[in-house]
């Protein structure tokens, strides 16, 4: 199954032979927890032990075994956010990060083909920086709350609202959106985005807390959409609060797409990788992530002296993305990510701008 990304005002063919047909599909291996397979993920195990039970260890391992196998013979590449789940983003992922890592990422592997374990503006923003890869996404209806927030016609309507002001699109959009955009941003770059730009007002959209965050670290006028994350949304200051109340020594770590209100009562707020990079360095005794809940066991694996409390959002999305629906897209070469190109220079180009700007 190929997830097509067309512009709404044209039905324009676009591939002529899937990624099947291009890499031919292979058998599905024999998926039994054998002893060698034990052996060989044993070193693997050791990264998630104390997320995946013993017991349970006999299901992943096969999977994992057969996953890894599978993308030295395809010569693939799989990336995934800081967002997936520990079998994923400690045994068979390549590379991990926010979505800002992985864009930057996606640049530089060699890999002909990419496997992204993530929502699908993630496999399409790798499909636009990689136009001649086969780019894969184990599950195209991994979707995202904010990108379903807003359309290429909504941003239209907007620069014809506010002629003139320029537009900083979050990556998390649909290509085309982005095409629209003058440029991407993420929440670990936003605020240098916005200053980058040489006007007094700005269009920041579609994630109204993050651009209401941004607008307390600069000097330009902001303006909105009315988009929200559906995980970040639910966080609020009063339930932090109570926290902070019970223990007193707790360190509140926030990501931007909330309220600024939590953030206004959290110790940092940054990116995902942000949020990881300061628990790594301070090391605090307990502290409270406020995101998406898969992340503090996939920090935790890498600083066992540091005590989470999970405050357990999860994101119904990137839980689309599991180990069978992985094998599967090695194995049956799905589903394929292709951008219309009527819209995939223009989004480049957004996307482009944001990658090569300086930090």
């Amino acid at each position: 199954m190929q997830h097509v990304t067309q512009p709404r005002n044209t039905g324009k063919a676009l591939s002529l032979q899937t990624a099947a047909e291009r890499f031919g599909v292979l058998e599905r291996p024999d998926l039994t927890y054998t002893p060698a397979v034990a052996k060989e993920t044993a070193h693997l195990y050791e990264r998630v032990k104390d997320f995946i039970p013993a017991i349970e260890w006999p299901v992943f391992a096969p999977y994992i075994h057969a996953i890894n196998r599978l993308k030295k013979e395809r010569g693939a590449v799989i990336l995934a956010h800081n967002y997936q789940t520990p079998e994923i983003f400690h045994c068979v992922a390549d590379i991990t990060g926010d979505s800002l890592q992985l864009a930057r990422d996606a640049t530089r592997v060699d890999a002909e083909i990419i496997v992204q374990c993530g929502v699908h503006f993630m496999a399409e923003t790798s499909k636009l920086l990689n136009p001649q890869k086969t780019v894969l996404i184990p599950d195209g209806l991994a979707g995202c709350s904010l990108s379903e927030s807003i359309t290429g016609a909504d941003v239209r309507a907007l620069k014809e609202r506010y002629p003139g002001v320029p537009v900083v699109t979050y990556v998390n959009t649909s290509a085309d959106v982005k095409a629209e955009t003058d440029i991407c941003c993420t929440s670990s770059n936003a605020v240098a985005v916005v200053d980058s730009l040489e006007s007094d007002t700005v269009l920041c959209i579609p994630d109204e807390y993050l651009a209401m965050n941004v607008a307390k670290k600069t000097n330009k006028k902001i303006l909105t959409w009315k988009g929200h994350c559906e995980v970040h949304e639910r966080f609020t200051a009063e339930e932090l609060l109570e926290y902070k109340a019970a223990d007193p020594s707790i360190e509140i770590v926030a990501h931007p797409e909330c309220h600024p209100s939590v953030l206004a009562v959290s110790d940092y707020a940054g990116s995902t990788s942000g949020m990881i990079d300061y628990v790594k360095t301070r090391r605090p005794g307990r502290v409270l992530l406020v995101t998406e809940c898969s992340m503090a066991s996939n920090i935790q694996a890498e600083v066992p002296d540091v005590n989470f409390v999970k405050p357990c959002n999860l994101c119904p999305h990137m839980k689309r993305i599991t180990l069978p629906k992985i094998l599967d897209s090695l194995l049956f070469m799905t589903e394929e990510v292709l951008v219309d190109p009527a819209i995939a220079d223009r989004a480049r180009l957004a996307v482009e701008r944001m990658v090569n700007l300086k930090q």
